[in-house]
């Protein structure tokens, strides 16, 4: 398969806008690890842009990747040890290391513990039970991995010599108006008739809604990335497509402002609401994977090094994060001053991570970046000689 750079784009977006959104968390109402002294309802109206349809486009973009990945790999089983290297080391890592630091803040700035951080990772974080109802050890934001990679166990039982069957029903099924209708219609029928109110837990046993969700958008990455009818009907309607997403974050922003804190009167101002929302989701990404596939299908000079930055950067982001704003906190300089340092210090904590990690041997398969591959001896033999 050709390298879609426009996805490669998409992707570097998607991420990019998903650590904003955990910034935005420390300063809405809902609730997070670690919060501003005062955090305002307002927050929530700029929140909703992307609520909606973040996780499942990630999710559509995962299942793309692995498409392409897959057509390099050695057969199914070297598509899945690829996936067991790229996707435990870094869970390993990222449970045991990178978020004990999540829990702790939590801990110490809503439940009063009293204990240091040291004290926190020795002796109580890996207890396998519950402290003050905090689950301990816990993966917190990397439940996007741990879903990515049981979908990928799914999808290798499904791979088989009739993919080519698989994918010319795809090919009808989403080569045309079915590509924006048909999946808003499974959201609908999902989230408003199967199964209405139910939220996602991020438990990969309980959370049955969220699959029924996420795991489609992945299939639906997969064979989009092997159907030139679906992304060329994506190309022709990403624009009605983003016209229904704007209607739909539209109805959406303007029942959170008359209601803040979702506090809907009644059932009809509800359904408006969890409809508009089902739409504004897919809408929003038919329309990005058009526009990525229409004008983005391009390489730039800082694509290569951001494509490989994106897993590193989500590791770490959210730890960075919460720190950031348990030092801040203290200070009392406000949630705008706090807002202007923890942006710059989240991308700057980041870009650190990635940087200094890239270049040490043994860290680069634990925050999800290829082994260092050395030059075979005949090949620097041969350099040496034709210089």
């Amino acid at each position: 398969m050709e390298r879609h750079y426009g996805m490669d784009w998409l992707r570097i977006g998607a991420f990019g806008l998903l650590i904003f959104y955990h910034v935005g968390m420390v300063f809405v109402t809902w609730g997070f690890h670690v919060k501003t002294a005062d955090p305002a309802d307002w927050v929530a109206v700029p929140m909703l842009l992307t609520n909606a349809w973040r996780l499942t486009l990630l999710f559509v973009v995962s299942g793309f990747a692995s498409r392409a990945l897959f057509a390099k790999s050695a057969g199914i089983r070297g598509f899945l040890r690829n996936r067991n290297a790229r996707l435990l080391l870094p869970l390993a890592f990222g449970i045991a290391l990178i978020v004990p630091p999540q829990s702790w803040v939590e801990l110490v700035t809503q439940h009063g513990y009293t204990h240091g951080f040291l004290w926190f990772l020795t002796h109580d974080y890996f207890r396998f039970g519950t402290l003050d109802g905090i689950i301990l050890p816990t993966w917190n934001h990397l439940w996007f991995v741990v879903y990515l990679w049981a979908y990928t166990l799914v999808l290798a039982l499904l791979l088989s010599p009739r993919l080519s069957g698989a994918q010319a029903l795809f090919d009808r099924a989403f080569g045309g108006i079915g590509v924006l209708w048909v999946p808003i219609v499974w959201l609908l029928v999902l989230r408003m008739a199967l199964f209405p109110g139910v939220e996602d837990t991020h438990d990969l046993v309980t959370d049955g809604v969220a699959h029924l969700q996420y795991f489609p958008a992945f299939l639906f990455g997969f064979g989009l990335a092997g159907s030139q009818p679906a992304r060329a009907a994506l190309v022709r309607f990403w624009v009605p497509a983003a016209v229904l997403a704007v209607a739909g974050y539209a109805v959406v922003a303007s029942v959170e402002i008359a209601y803040p804190g979702f506090a809907m009167p009644s059932r009809s101002i509800a359904r408006a609401f969890h409809v508009a929302r089902e739409v504004q989701c897919w809408a929003s990404i038919a329309a990005l994977i058009g526009v990525a596939e229409r004008f983005w299908n391009r390489d730039g000079a800082w694509r290569p090094m951001l494509t490989e930055a994106v897993f590193p950067f989500y590791l770490i982001h959210q730890t960075v994060i919460i720190l950031v704003e348990y030092w801040l906190k203290p200070l009392g300089i406000g949630p705008v001053a706090e807002f202007a340092i923890l942006v710059p210090a989240t991308v700057a904590g980041c870009w650190a991570f990635y940087l200094i990690g890239r270049e040490i041997g043994w860290l680069r398969p634990l925050i999800g970046l290829r082994r260092k591959v050395s030059p075979k001896p005949e090949a620097v033999a041969a350099d040496v000689q034709t210089a």
